[in-house]
């Protein structure tokens, strides 16, 4: 496509709800962009009543090794369930929504795309190959860019009381470089050149940069949601479930995965799902983001190098000690019905597994995360999980037609 710098004006779409799509939304709006914000029915009736009165307050000590900072409250240009009204005329999209609205989103979002379109997808979660696979599926050639990112560029919560959400974002860290590409890889650089026109990257743009994956595969094994939250939900579910009941004095809604659930034998067993993922992405021929084994034993994980890099010795610039308390970390979760093992289990755990299948390389801790988080849900999410390489349009595929189709699509 050539130069990017057509998207500098244009509107920007924003197709999620929740704390992130929000975010991403009350941040472009401050930067001076024209922003329309969506979510699909039924979940706008809620997720965006009363925003086109309230607009969105974001605030939040927005951690960075750069100290990039942006505050205020939003009033957006659109709000609204209509798919069409957000994305007419519009040259950036972004997917800033959980990995289960992905298709019902695609799938209204698909005939409304145009030509010279760009999708930024946060968290990407394996989403760009299910849309390529439904774009295809529904005859769209459309010339659009599709790319997706290893994380959201914010860690970020909405304010709440029960289930009643306040017009309001929290932003407890920036993230100053994520990874990513574009399917097919062809598409790469323009996608990452788009992307500076693209406010809610700004932390990113001013500070490390985006790191260029060699694959959208690279981009998904690189999304740390799976190695982090899982063992440490499931091998720290007493901890959770006990917050507030013989751990008195706790707020139920204050329990923190990162600064209550983490302990030196759940970073040993992550460090070792990761191992497995390196020898995935080895056995595929695709990229993998290298941590080093000390990095796992910090009560943010291999988290704190989005948002605060890393020194001369490619060593993390903060460690927070496993001994010695915090309050840095995100709260949640507080019951096993959240995403951390109803969407990092079935969809992330579970590819995983099957692109070892597919691949000849064995997964037995990846493989243990999903068996036990079944047992605890009674259900078999090896059985029960749409997510499988024929719903991402990848099955039955040699190594060597994988990275075909990755690179050039």
């Amino acid at each position: 496509m050539g130069r990017m710098d057509y998207l500098k004006d244009m509107p920007i779409a924003v197709l999620g709800g929740g704390a992130v799509g929000k975010t991403c939304a009350a941040d472009m709006k401050l930067a001076g962009r024209e922003v329309r914000l969506y979510d699909i029915m039924p979940y706008a009736k809620e997720s965006l009543r009363d925003l086109d009165k309230t607009g969105i307050l974001l605030d939040g000590i927005q951690r960075n090794k750069y100290c990039f900072e942006r505050s205020g409250r939003a009033f957006f240009d659109v709000v609204t369930s209509d798919i069409k009204q957000a994305v007419k005329g519009v040259g950036l999209i972004v997917v800033a929504c959980g990995a289960w609205g992905h298709e019902p989103i695609f799938r209204e979002l698909i005939p409304q795309l145009e030509d010279g379109q760009v999708i930024h997808i946060f968290t990407d979660n394996f989403a760009a190959l299910l849309l390529r696979r439904m774009m295809r599926e529904a005859g769209c050639d459309k010339k659009v860019i599709i790319g997706g990112w290893s994380s959201a560029p914010y860690g970020t919560r909405i304010e709440s009381i029960g289930k009643f959400q306040f017009p309001h974002v929290g932003v407890k860290y920036r993230a100053i470089t994520l990874r990513g590409a574009a399917l097919p890889m062809s598409d790469t650089d323009d996608f990452l050149e788009s992307s500076k026109y693209l406010p809610c990257m700004d932390a990113i743009t001013n500070g490390d940069g985006p790191a260029r994956a060699n694959t959208i595969l690279d981009v998904d094994f690189a999304n740390v949601n799976p190695v982090i939250h899982v063992p440490a939900t499931i091998l720290g579910v007493s901890t959770m479930e006990n917050w507030g009941v013989i751990f008195c004095g706790h707020d139920k809604t204050t329990y923190s995965m990162y600064s209550h659930g983490l302990c030196p034998s759940i970073c040993q067993v992550q460090y070792q799902f990761y191992n497995e993922e390196i020898a995935l992405a080895e056995a595929i021929g695709v990229g993998c983001p290298k941590y080093k084994y000390e990095m796992f034993f910090s009560r943010r994980s291999v988290l704190t190098q989005e948002y605060m890099g890393l020194d001369d010795e490619g060593n993390d610039n903060v460690v927070f000690p496993l001994d010695q308390p915090s309050n840095e970390g995100n709260t949640g979760p507080n019951t096993i019905h959240h995403r951390y093992m109803t969407e990092d289990v079935p969809i992330g755990c579970k590819v995983y597994h099957d692109l070892g299948v597919q691949y000849g390389v064995a997964t037995p801790i990846i493989d243990s995360m999903i068996t036990l988080a079944g047992a605890m849900h009674q259900k078999n999410f090896l059985q029960t999980s749409k997510y499988n390489l024929a719903y991402l349009g990848i099955d039955n595929m040699t190594k060597d037609e994988l990275l075909s189709y990755l690179n050039q699509g």
